[in-house]
């Protein structure tokens, strides 16, 4: 298997309302791309969340109390704080000044993915209220404008239990599985897989970053020549039911 990993070049800053499908078919067309059906189109978060207008000012955001408790206690902005809280359906942990959480969407991640990265300052985004919505309207607009409707990932960057580091995940999907599933198959040595399901749009995700970075101005990247798995899958998919979780 041979894979592209294409970063898209020259996409401005993205403004509240903005239609991103017209900006990267205009990014993909300038640098004489043109989009395939198998094609897939790695989004980070934050121009998503722009365009939706999920920016908020932090001169705007009341603290409440507990708000402040975790700015004093965590050397945190209350502000922030108050932020994170409105998008966070439970607390997973506190610990210095760590904030995990479980997000309205179902994810697990540090200060529910209120961010400062590549924003103005005095302001801060919120992940899109439903990604794999955003995707899949990415994706539509796409096909209205070229004609072809790749599969569309929306990434987030998001630490790891147990390991140090960060990686980009898939937090929004459309137009393909976002597994792998091996199970009932025979490995190289005849034996049956029964657990192994890869979650192929995380490496997908991890795989667009190498080329994105995080001060480079690349928001959205083509990767060209990789089978996915067909289907209509969704991010919310990849949430581990709680019933099945050991670690909350």
């Amino acid at each position: 298997m041979a894979l592209s990993i294409i970063p898209l070049t020259g996409i401005p800053m993205i403004h509240e309302g903005d239609d991103l499908s017209e900006i990267i078919a205009e990014a993909a067309k300038n640098q004489g791309l043109q989009l395939l059906d198998r094609d897939i189109l790695v989004v980070t978060q934050k121009i998503v969340s722009k365009a939706e207008g999920r920016r908020v000012k932090l001169d705007e955001v009341e603290p409440s109390s507990f708000a402040r408790h975790i700015g004093e206690t965590m050397e945190k902005d209350p502000r922030v704080a108050e932020a994170v809280l409105r998008e966070t359906a439970r607390i997973i942990g506190m610990k210095r000044r760590a904030l995990i959480v479980e997000t309205r969407h179902g994810h697990v991640c540090a200060n529910a993915g209120v961010d400062f990265s590549n924003v103005e300052d005095g302001y801060i985004t919120l992940l899109p209220v439903d990604p794999d919505a955003s995707a899949r309207k990415i994706r539509e607009g796409l096909g209205q404008i070229t004609g072809v409707k790749p599969a569309v990932i929306i990434t987030d960057t998001w630490g790891r239990a147990w390991r140090l580091g960060q990686v980009d995940f898939a937090i929004g999907v459309a137009g393909m599985s976002p597994f792998r599933d091996y199970r009932g198959e025979q490995d190289m040595m005849g034996h049956t897989l029964h657990a192994t399901n890869i979650a192929v749009v995380d490496e997908l995700a991890a795989a667009a970053e190498l080329v994105k970075g995080k001060t480079e101005g690349v928001p959205v990247v083509l990767i060209r020549g990789y089978d996915y798995p067909e289907g209509d899958g969704r991010a919310s998919d990849l949430i581990r039911p709680l019933e099945e979780d050991l670690f909350r």
